[in-house]
């Protein structure tokens, strides 16, 4: 069976047909969340095409400087640094913010391709004023929303607001408990954005329902513990 990536026309009799989200015959690219530069590694030779570097602590918070410094300079794919300084809530002081912006600085320092990071107000919608102050100060990294965004109460303003403030990707299960469960919102995610930012989808996500999600989303990139190795790349061998 021929295999097409997704963008590519379908030739049909009428002539050609346009891309359809839905057109799930391709390799997505495989986003690895690891918190070692062993992990990095293992990932990487499995078949990883980006690596999320976390430091330890439920959700993923900042890894130190050794640990980026010792993931970007051993590891050939990209590597996106988390930026959380903290477990809990999104909503952070000015101190915590603060700190923020150095550990921004100091993984651009490093090298980095990107920084992960979500602010929300009090109320759970994104704090755009927040955001849009550390995005600039990220760039010419990438810019990635974490899952802070499942927690908005109104997700289509929230991809609004994110593609407003030119992040390049969302990390998001649909605002459910696992992507599997968030399909159906996934699927209207990834029609909103319309290739105005990427729909990462994470949560769960594994061998045994890694296609389907495929199928019946659109999605193009997807996100995956790699702290278990033998589970990550059963992952990916799934999609050759």
């Amino acid at each position: 069976m021929c295999s097409l990536r997704i963008g590519t026309p379908v030739p049909s009799r009428a002539g050609i047909l346009p891309p359809s989200p839905f057109l799930q015959i391709f390799r997505p690219l495989v986003e690895a969340c690891v918190e070692s530069l062993e992990q990095a590694l293992a990932a990487e030779g499995v078949g990883a095409d980006r690596i999320e570097l976390c430091g330890p602590g439920e959700g993923g918070l900042t890894p130190s400087e050794e640990l980026i410094d010792q993931v970007v300079a051993r590891v050939q794919v990209p590597v996106h640094v988390m930026i959380r300084p903290r477990q809990g809530d999104f909503t952070y002081s000015s101190d915590e913010r603060a700190l923020m912006r150095r550990q921004i600085v100091s993984a651009r320092e490093a090298g980095a391709h990107g920084v992960v990071f979500g602010v929300l107000s009090a109320d759970n919608t994104l704090d755009a004023m927040q955001m849009h102050d550390l995005i600039h100060l990220a760039r010419p990294m990438r810019v990635a929303c974490h899952r802070a965004f499942d927690r908005t109460p109104d997700p289509a303003a929230a991809l609004d607001s994110l593609v407003q403030l030119g992040v390049e990707i969302v990390l998001t299960s649909g605002h459910a408990p696992t992507a599997a469960e968030g399909a159906e919102t996934l699927s209207r995610h990834v029609r909103r954005a319309n290739g105005k930012i990427m729909v990462l989808a994470g949560g769960s996500v594994r061998a045994g329902n890694v296609r389907q999600l495929l199928a019946t989303t659109g999605v193009r990139e997807i996100h995956a513990r790699a702290t278990e190795p033998t589970t990550f790349a059963a992952l990916v061998r799934s999609l050759d």
